[in-house]
């Protein structure tokens, strides 16, 4: 299930994040310093320490903007977030295909956390670069996203993907990963459209009775599918 989560950060908190990383300054870093045997090999771009003060000052920013969007709620149904991470490519600079780590290391208290989810917040004007584009595949083939500052897109972390080569400009990102309540991506698919469903027959005052049968079959998928 590839989702497209708009407006994650507003004007105020974009720009925040963005004037932080500007002057980021030595906390950029190899981005390989991070990456697995697999991804180490095509991977060649920049990231902000982990262990970095200006990394855990954006963290709190998305992590805030996160909790109170309901889109990305419904979507991943969020168990544990990895704290974000931050990148940029230059010119030149891409990220081949690869399939993310299924298990990280928690950077703050040391738990293993499964990755359900891979998620990508865009932080640069798409008009300010040119390539960039995150390209993930699935049985449906190739898509590519590049979407406005701001918005977000997740996906299973599953999927093959990469990050083209930039031949213009700077693309900037916030990436990480989730550990859903419910790990299989159909599972979830089917509960995100239920939940949209129930959101849309509550604004046109459907049939409360049948509104309140479909709100317990929700539930009730989530108790028996959920893990905590």
């Amino acid at each position: 299930m590839l989702i497209a989560i708009p407006e994650v950060l507003d004007a105020r908190q974009l720009d925040a994040v963005r004037q932080l990383l500007d002057q980021a300054g030595a906390a950029w870093v190899d981005g390989r310093v991070t990456a697995g045997y697999q991804g180490a090999a095509v991977k060649f771009n920049q990231q902000i320490d982990e262990r970095s003060e200006v990394a855990q000052q954006c963290q709190q920013i998305i992590l805030q903007a996160l909790e109170r969007h309901p889109r990305f709620i419904s979507a991943a149904l969020p168990n544990t977030v990895y704290p974000p991470m931050f990148n940029r490519y230059g010119e030149g600079m891409a990220f081949g295909a690869h399939v993310d780590g299924s298990v990280r290391i928690h950077p703050h208290d040391g738990r293993k956390l499964r990755t359900d989810i891979s998620a990508t917040l865009f932080l640069s004007d798409p008009a300010s670069y040119d390539g960039g584009e995150l390209q993930i595949e699935d049985s449906y083939g190739m898509h590519s996203v590049k979407l406005a500052a701001g918005d977000m897109v997740i996906y299973p972390a599953t999927s093959l993907h990469q990050v083209t080569p930039i031949t213009r400009g700077m693309r900037s990102a916030c990436f990480f990963w989730v550990q859903s309540l419910v790990r299989d991506d159909a599972r979830r698919s089917m509960l995100f459209d239920m939940d949209n469903a129930i959101q849309k027959l509550n604004q046109t005052n459907a049939d409360e009775q049948a509104r309140r049968t479909l709100i317990g079959c929700y539930h009730n998928l989530m108790r028996q599918w959920s893990e905590t």
